[in-house]
């Protein structure tokens, strides 16, 4: 592909995630995304043939980011925790289009991303190496983990009602990552 066509579906992308990280897949706008991008919107279909393939393109990048940030089994499990959490907070652009996939697509994965399904399958792998948990149990501890890590980002009124007060200095933020890492150590040792 040439330069302009690189750019022009770099400009798509990133229009893309924040049109869907704001509306879902069903709110979401070619128009505005066109508009956002510069770019006329037949480019959308061109380079990706259907919104639902343009949120696949934009998911399966913001998954490869977090998978390049947060691998699982490298280091003590409450650090995996503590990862998740910080990349979260950092990134929450992520759990909203994760949480959008939901809606859409329910237990589903949108555009069937088999890559995704081969990487939690090596992250339990990699996490039942590191542990001693059976290959069933590591998986149930990786969701466990990620939801110990991201729930607070996830969920903010949550935390909110939770904690009984926002958490946004930083002080509170470190409190939580240093309780979220200590237990999930305390709760995975053997």
């Amino acid at each position: 592909m040439g330069r302009d066509t690189e750019r022009t579906k770099r400009l798509l992308l990133d229009a893309a995630k924040a049109e869907f990280a704001q509306y879902g897949i069903a709110g979401a706008r070619v128009n505005r995304i066109a508009e956002n991008a510069g770019v006329n919107k037949e480019r959308i279909y061109g380079h990706f043939g259907s919104k639902e393939n343009l949120f696949n393109a934009v998911l399966a990048e913001a998954m490869t980011e977090l998978r390049q940030a947060v691998r699982p089994g490298e280091g003590p499990v409450g650090e995996y925790v503590g990862r998740v959490f910080d990349y979260h907070r950092a990134n929450p652009t992520l759990l909203r289009l994760l949480m959008f996939e939901a809606l859409h697509y329910g237990d589903q994965l949108a555009g069937g991303d088999t890559r995704r399904m081969e990487w939690y399958r090596d992250a339990s792998y990699s996490l039942a190496e590191s542990t001693g948990y059976t290959e069933s149990e590591s998986r149930q501890l990786l969701l466990t983990l990620i939801g110990l890590g991201a729930w607070p980002s996830a969920m903010p009124q949550m935390a909110r009602l939770a904690l009984g007060a926002p958490s946004e200095s930083d002080e509170e933020r470190r409190s939580l990552r240093d309780f979220l890492v200590a237990f999930a150590e305390r709760a995975t040792a053997r």
